[in-house]
């Protein structure tokens, strides 16, 4: 079974195409939302934070402070670095747990979504890379729009990001996204995969 990456940069539009791979019957992982779960439900995870962050990483009712660990990590990259270095091998080992289901499912392939696949540097655990590309301009509108940010705070985010062209040498397909026609691009994408997986579903 094909593993296959899909990424891109905030505002790109990965969330949305990724679901159109899904309308295919493809299984997909969506790493940043799962990330978002077990920071709730892995008690190793959970230690980890509150050991770096401290106790008012969570609240009294054990939810997570989103609020004070993100003022945490605002514009402090060491912070930030310790931070994926605790979340991302806890997705790791969900991701694998979540793969196990499909192992002899008959399915071509399974698609692994994440805003982080080539910093955090997981990519290299998969067989392909899917980049969603949009220009910054229509990527920052669509954040701004989405999330009711101001400019200033979705730039200060896009920052934080490696940057979109840095990410193309480490793709095999791509996606256009500045309003064009997505499903003719996805249907494509989604054909060719099932060649290279020898299961034309």
């Amino acid at each position: 079974m094909i593993k296959v990456g899909i990424t891109g940069n905030i505002g790109s539009g990965k969330s949305t195409i990724a679901k159109l791979f899904a309308l295919q019957g493809i299984p997909v992982y969506d790493a940043d939302s799962r990330a978002k779960a077990i920071m709730v439900e892995d008690q190793q995870l959970i230690s980890e934070l509150i050991k770096h962050f401290g106790p008012e990483t969570y609240f009294a009712d054990a939810t997570l402070n989103r609020a004070y660990l993100s003022q945490q990590v605002f514009n402090n990259p060491e912070k930030l670095k310790i931070l994926n270095s605790i979340v991302h091998p806890a997705v790791f080992r969900d991701f694998n747990s979540w793969l196990n289901q499909y192992q002899g499912a008959g399915v071509p392939y399974i698609l692994k979504e994440a805003a982080l696949l080539v910093e955090s540097g997981s990519y290299k655990d998969l067989d392909y890379l899917i980049l969603v590309q949009a220009d910054e301009e229509i990527r920052l509108q669509r954040s701004m729009a989405r999330d009711a940010a101001s400019a200033e705070a979705i730039l200060a985010r896009m920052k934080n990001q490696m940057p979109q062209e840095s990410k193309v040498p480490f793709a095999q397909f791509f996606i256009q996204n500045n309003n064009d026609l997505l499903i003719p691009q996805v249907l494509e994408i989604h054909q060719e995969l099932c060649l290279l997986s020898g299961k034309n579903v």
